[in-house]
């Protein structure tokens, strides 16, 4: 089986919000949209946010809360993790955690969307960004 991610899928309780979260907050371009879904591009999968209820329903599960994951988001510079956290809370994200450095180097704090899904933003030196955005392990 190949070593990817395709689609990560997140359920959300309002389309709107969460759209000016993403969109606007960080930036991103929807690619697709309608009244229950919207996708975004990423660099080598797609991000959904999808109507709670309706993934839900999709896996035949009850809705639940935010799980005990996160995802993250890297940025090129120490600097971009503040500007970046700055802006996300200027477009309804919570920070859960302002930034620092941690025990094993580099920059991070964390946001929650509108929805609860934690999101690192992170600048790590041994970690190369791509002009695409493609994140390279290299520690």
């Amino acid at each position: 089986m190949q070593q990817q991610v395709s689609v990560v899928t997140l359920g959300v309780a309002d389309l709107a919000r969460s759209k000016r979260f993403y969109a606007e907050g960080f930036g991103w371009r929807p690619v697709f949209e309608n009244a229950d879904i919207v996708f975004y591009q990423m660099n080598g999968f797609v991000l959904g946010t999808w109507l709670k209820a309706e993934l839900a329903g999709d896996m035949r599960r009850e809705p639940s809360g935010a799980g005990a994951f996160a995802l993250a988001h890297n940025v090129a510079s120490r600097e971009a993790v503040d500007e970046a956290i700055a802006r996300l809370a200027e477009f309804g994200g919570e920070v859960l955690r302002p930034a620092d450095e941690p025990p094993h180097g580099g920059f991070r704090g964390y946001m929650a969307d509108p929805d609860g899904h934690a999101w690192e933003i992170a600048w790590n030196p041994g970690f190369a960004i791509s002009p695409e955005g493609h994140v390279t392990f290299g520690i």
